[in-house]
């Protein structure tokens, strides 16, 4: 008899949406704006509701997708400012280039890799001597002003009859790369254009790639097409730029459609920006640990690798695990803060995960007041989470099973639970630079 071959390793492309909230796609229940392309997805492949990002807020969220390390092990503890505003927050001024990288193993597994779209792990504001993106393992980037390299900066029309005006936030003084400006409502479309372009010329050598597209979509300022901009409020255009998001979306997914082999991901960086997107029943927003600022939509599609039709409820699963996930798909091995979950990706299985997940608020999101502060810290294991200080004060203890809107703290009820997440949580922080 022959030997059974190995299959082929897959195409993966990575698309994470700016700033989206866990219920801002029609799929996860949007009524006011509608996502087809994206719904389509989830439809015929596996969407999850217990999907977590490693942060509430871009880079560190970011960090975490990249490294599959807790992102504060790098120092990354906010989104990357100005020089001074990170020294200030204790943060690094670019992600090292020694951390680990998915980008960078599946590069030297054979991979094609690009980056196209938000970076904001280095080289944005006054912080120019960044490394560029392709030092992480891309063989080629195209970015926008939270990155080094060629970039797409926007043109912000209001359709008033004023001038659009240019939104670089200092990009366009940092030199190092081409740039191309654009009006922001097309930017999208453009990163895809580019992303599919590079598919391509991959197929083309006989190459599997891996692609970030990580759009700056939906991430304000809100300047969606003037055929779709509605009144000018808040909530209306932002729902106008998920749809538009999703529309231009649509052209490569069809395009994707035709390439065998192929796992498509969809998720967001943290959640929504108070007004403007919807954390559904969640509690919480952008910047704080309560589940709407880290609890957000995963969808996988492949035909032929992933189960369709499925929605899994059971398995929690974290940015971190993406590292080892995919590349364990890839047929590599590699493991650090994640869980190999590449048969949930798959639609395959339902696995609990072992070990327990990990917060730490950014240092620049204390609370809405001085005398109302967002927890510090929090830990997931099981159903149960938990928030508190970082000295271990005023607990927060909520089971998600029964109470996912984080509405009745149960810490008076279940001391000795508190005690023992409480150990484990400011064990982990202890671990931290």
């Amino acid at each position: 008899m022959p030997l059974a071959t190995a299959a082929p390793p897959p195409n993966i492309v990575f698309v994470l949406v700016d700033d989206m909230g866990y219920a801002d796609l029609s799929c996860y229940g949007n009524t006011l704006a509608k996502t087809p392309n994206i719904d389509r997805l989830a439809r015929e492949g596996v969407r999850f509701t217990q999907f977590y990002v490693s942060a509430p807020i871009c880079s560190p969220s970011r960090t975490g997708l990249l490294t599959g390390q807790y992102p504060q092990r790098w120092r990354m503890n906010s989104f990357l400012e100005t020089r001074a505003a990170n020294t200030k927050r204790g943060m690094v001024q670019w992600l090292d280039v020694k951390a680990p990288s998915v980008a960078r193993e599946l590069q030297r597994a054979g991979y094609a890799t690009g980056h196209f779209g938000k970076w904001h792990l280095g080289g944005q504001r006054d912080v120019g001597d960044a490394p560029l993106i392709t030092e992480y393992g891309f063989d080629t980037s195209l970015t926008q002003f939270e990155g080094l390299g060629d970039r797409i900066l926007p043109l912000l029309d209001a359709y008033d009859g004023t001038a659009p005006k240019k939104h670089a936030l200092g990009s366009d003084n940092l030199g190092r790369g081409n740039i191309t400006w654009m009006e922001r409502a097309k930017v999208t479309g453009a990163f895809a254009s580019r992303a599919q372009a590079f598919m391509t010329e991959a197929r083309a050598k006989n190459k599997p790639f891996f692609v970030n597209l990580w759009l700056d979509d939906v991430h304000s300022p809100f300047f969606p097409p003037k055929a779709v901009r509605g009144d000018g409020a808040k909530k209306i255009l932002y729902n106008a730029v998920v749809q538009e998001m999703d529309s231009q979306l649509g052209p490569l997914f069809e395009y994707l459609r035709t390439v065998p082999n192929t796992l498509v991901i969809v998720a967001s960086d943290n959640g929504p920006e108070p007004g403007a997107g919807s954390a559904g029943a969640f509690r919480g927003h952008k910047g704080n640990l309560y589940e709407g600022g880290i609890r957000e939509p995963l969808i996988v599609w492949g035909p032929g690798l992933v189960t369709p039709g499925v929605v899994n409820d059971k398995t929690v699963v974290t940015s971190v695990d993406m590292f080892p996930s995919l590349l364990k798909l890839a047929g590599k091995s590699q493991a650090h803060d994640g869980e190999d979950l590449s048969a949930a990706l798959l639609g395959k299985k339902q696995p609990l995960r072992r070990r327990p997940i990990f917060w730490k608020r950014p240092p620049d999101r204390p609370g809405p007041s001085a005398s109302e502060r967002f927890p510090d810290l929090a830990v997931r294991e099981g159903d149960w989470k938990l928030l508190c200080m970082t000295d271990g004060t005023a607990p927060q203890l909520y089971n998600l099973k029964s109470d996912p809107g984080e509405a009745k703290n149960l810490a008076q009820d279940q001391p000795e639970r508190v005690r023992q997440l409480t150990e484990k949580l400011l064990a982990w922080n202890k671990t931290l630079p």
